[in-house]
């Protein structure tokens, strides 16, 4: 509400009011109407002592406001100004107030001369003489329309504004302002409180009343003080006492909307209180220090301060304790300088994550102790600006037990491994010797001999069987990758997985793998050994059919997928990948075994009931191929696990071509050179040569054959060679033996090799161990044939 000047006359007017020539109503020279003309606040007045309580004056401001001249208004009851819009309630509240003689403050839609409506704030009050008789009422009008705007523009603003002082501490009021006749502030009107309010002030209820009414004593410098900042428009910062409040107020004063509002913001507190809260948070603050200085003194911990470059800015007395430094020894220090070399490029790391404002968390690393030793540090920051705070914990013999509890469990997996190993070899072993020693009796029939000679046969064939499924399991088996339809493989032997599990199983496969955009099935190819794959399907399927007891439901599903979800600590790994799953409605696996089930030799199936190396063959090849396997179990309802294997950009299969092994062929005299360090292996198969009909000349070494192979003059047709052997190894022989002689063929031979199984045999045919004398025949002859069409093409 606009601040409306209470004009009381000190003497009845002898006329009313007449219309000069500017239109604007005049009597004679009297102080009341000369103040209200100069006033910014458009105002009339009304005569209640005529009919129909017509205008006897309007000052120019009112005559701006509604656009009529003088001689338009006099004479004339307000009403004429109201029009359809204006709320006959309002209206009626005015005739109440003014039949009654008593002040009303009402918001009236009016029209102006052009049409045009106003909501306009209007102040009536009567006006009495000195013998209390009614002379005028006053009527004083605010344009708020053009308020209308700035205040829906600052809704927003003001919401939030007042939500945060409605959470503050300091009391918040807006005010209007009151002046009198001569501009002099008198009194002002609470609009709006905070809750701070009534605390800071003592005041109740003061929303919307005068400040006259509450405190009819209150310093007439206060309302001077605001009345300036209404008037000027100039802010105002006080430290003022209120007598009558008896109170202290630091007090931020500024108008707000425009100069026709007469309104001031009012920002205060209670001196004494912010005083008393000031020294108790002064206290707190000198509290927290001594408490973080005490911490920093005493703490076991490394603390210290660094620039985002990492130079020590500050450091507590710890690092002397824990790693000998002197103190201010370390100050403009370079933490990387500190750090131990293998783990300089996980320091810098560290630093770019905290000079991109993230916080460091729990990384270890080796700092340099004075003595030139190291210690395991494990350190948490946070980046502040500038700087960062960081904190280390001395682990290192932490790390120590953690090593010792890795290297025992890694000694009982190896001696369950070695165990498991002797296990079995031994009873290989058990079933070789006894055939050897029953082959020895000199009255053996030859159907028993030959007998006999198949058990070795089979009982080597196992073995070596079993070596293979170790070495997929360490994934350091040799294999031989070619580009296949994975979803093809697994339709191909569907019928064999029939075979396996049996009449009561129910076996499903889904291969559908989707469609391309011109309706052609996708593929599923993947880049790995395909006897391999086989291998790992048939070992998943087996292990799905004794979980079911031989009835049940298997479900084997090849998909594509986009990555290979978080497995056993590790995160996901996003790509391209097949997955392959196979599912049964077995029993389940207690979540306790989960971990231990890809373990070499671990099972749990009774006894003679499966090796535990199915399972450790699928892990390995999977790891080796650049895929994992995953298990999803539930006890009571079944098993899943899939298979993942990095998907091929070959849009092509190439299916390995099966050699025809053809019956055992004799060597016919054809010159080849053994390459062999071991001397049992090297000469058996020096004799086994011979017996084919070869002629086989052995050497020990790479450089023995070089030497060989240079001083036969081309005589040697093929090389015969082990991998592993002290100096070169088989394949480096075999690259210099092809830069050198092109046309001299080399087979590879080999039981495990780290090289083959990290680099492969680029290109040389391989020969694995133990072989039997038809492999080596018919690995020869393949040679000595691509050799001979190498040649004549």
């Amino acid at each position: 509400m606009a601040e409306i000047a209470r004009l009381r006359a000190g003497r009845e007017p002898d006329a009313p009011p007449t219309a000069d020539a500017a239109g604007v109503g005049t009597a004679r020279p009297d102080l009341l109407f000369t103040a209200a003309d100069k006033t910014r606040t458009a105002m009339i007045v009304t005569d209640p002592n005529l009919p129909d309580n017509p205008i006897v004056y309007a000052n120019r401001a009112f005559l701006d406001l509604s656009g009529y001249a003088a001689e338009e208004l006099v004479g004339r009851n307000c009403r004429f100004l109201q029009g359809p819009g204006t709320d006959p309630a309002h209206v009626d509240r005015i005739r109440e107030a003014v039949a009654q003689r008593r002040d009303v403050v009402v918001e009236l839609l009016n029209y102006r001369r052009d049409g045009t409506a106003f909501v306009n704030e209007l102040y009536v009050s009567p006006v009495f003489g000195p013998l209390g008789e009614l002379l005028y009422f006053f009527g004083s009008q605010l344009d708020l329309t053009r308020f209308r705007e700035q205040q829906a523009q600052a809704a927003g603003r003001g919401t939030s504004f007042r939500s945060l002082l409605e959470d503050g501490e300091a009391g918040f009021c807006i005010v209007e302002m009151r002046f009198d006749a001569d501009g002099r502030a008198e009194d002002y009107r609470f609009v709006e409180v905070n809750g701070a309010f009534e605390r800071q002030s003592g005041l109740t209820g003061a929303q919307g009343r005068w400040m006259r009414d509450m405190e009819p004593g209150h310093e007439q410098r206060w309302f001077d003080l605001y009345g300036e900042v209404a008037r000027t428009g100039r802010g105002a910062r006080f430290r003022g006492v209120a007598s009558r409040l008896g109170r202290t107020f630091d007090v931020h004063a500024v108008r707000i909307g425009t100069e026709a509002q007469n309104r001031v913001a009012i920002l205060f507190e209670d001196a004494a209180a912010r005083l008393e809260t000031e020294e108790r948070r002064e206290a707190l603050d000198r509290d927290r220090q001594v408490e973080r200085d005490l911490v920093w003194r005493t703490s076991r911990d490394l603390l210290v301060v660094c620039g985002l470059d990492g130079t020590c800015r500050a450091v507590n007395p710890a690092w002397s304790e824990t790693l000998g430094w002197p103190p201010g020894s370390l100050l403009g220090t370079r933490i990387t300088d500190l750090l131990h070399a293998d783990d300089r490029e996980a320091g810098s790391r560290a630093f770019a994550t905290l000079r991109s404002g993230r916080p460091l968390v729990d990384l270890d690393v080796r700092f340099r102790t004075a003595d030139g030793g190291h210690r395991w540090i494990s350190w948490n920051a946070i980046p502040q600006g500038d700087r960062f705070h960081a904190t280390g914990r001395d682990v290192t013999e932490r790390r120590a037990l953690e090593d010792q509890l890795r290297q025992s469990q890694k000694m009982e997996a190896v001696g369950q491994l070695t165990g498991g190993v002797a296990h079995d070899f031994n009873n290989l072993l058990t079933v070789i010797k006894s055939s050897t020693d029953l082959l020895k009796r000199p009255s053996l029939s030859e159907e028993r001999r030959g007998r006999y000679v198949d058990a070795i046969s089979d009982t080597v064939d196992r073995a070596a069987r079993l070596t293979s499924q170790l070495l997929a399991f360490a994934r350091r088996q040799t294999l031989q990758p070619a580009v296949f339809d994975a979803a093809r493989s697994v339709s191909a032997i569907a019928d064999m997985v029939r075979t396996l599990t049996g009449a009561r199983i129910r076996v499903e496969t889904d291969t559908d793998a989707g469609a391309d955009e011109a309706g052609r099935r996708l593929p599923c190819h993947v880049d790995a050994d395909p006897s391999q794959f086989d291998t790992a399907l048939v070992n998943l399927v087996v292990n799905a059919r004794d979980a079911m007891q031989g009835e049940g439901r298997l479900r084997i599903a090849v998909k594509r997928a986009d990555s290979i979800p978080a497995l056993r600590a590790h995160p996901a790994v996003p790509g391209d990948f097949v997955a392959v799953s196979v599912s049964d409605t077995g029993a389940g696996i207690d979540a306790d075994l989960l971990e231990r089930i890809f373990e070499p030799f671990f099972t749990t199936k009774g006894v003679g009931h499966g090796t535990g190396l199915g399972l450790s063959q699928v892990f390995g090849f999977a790891k080796q191929s650049g895929g994992d396997v995953a298990v999803d179990s539930v006890v009571g309802v079944g098993t899943t696990f899939t298979l993942f294997l990095p998907r091929s950009a070959d849009g092509e299969a190439r299916e390995p071509v099966p050699d025809d092994p053809g019956p055992l062929a004799e060597g016919h005299g054809t010159p080849v050179l053994v390459v062999e360090d071991n001397v049992e292996v090297g000469a058996f198969a020096t004799q086994a040569l011979g017996e084919l009909g070869y002629h086989a000349v052995w050497v020990k070494d790479a450089q023995a054959a070089l030497a060989e192979i240079e001083a036969s003059g081309q005589r040697l047709e093929v090389v015969f060679s082990d991998v592993v052997m002290p100096g070169m190894n088989g394949v480096d022989l075999a690259r210099e033996i092809r830069r050198r002689w092109p046309y001299l063929p080399v087979v590879l031979t080999s039981g495990y090799s780290h090289v083959l199984a990290s680099e492969g045999t680029d290109g040389f045919p391989l020969l694995g161990k133990p072989y039997s004398v038809a492999d080596l025949s018919r690995a020869l002859r393949k040679a000595l044939r691509e050799r001979s069409a190498l040649a004549s093409g």
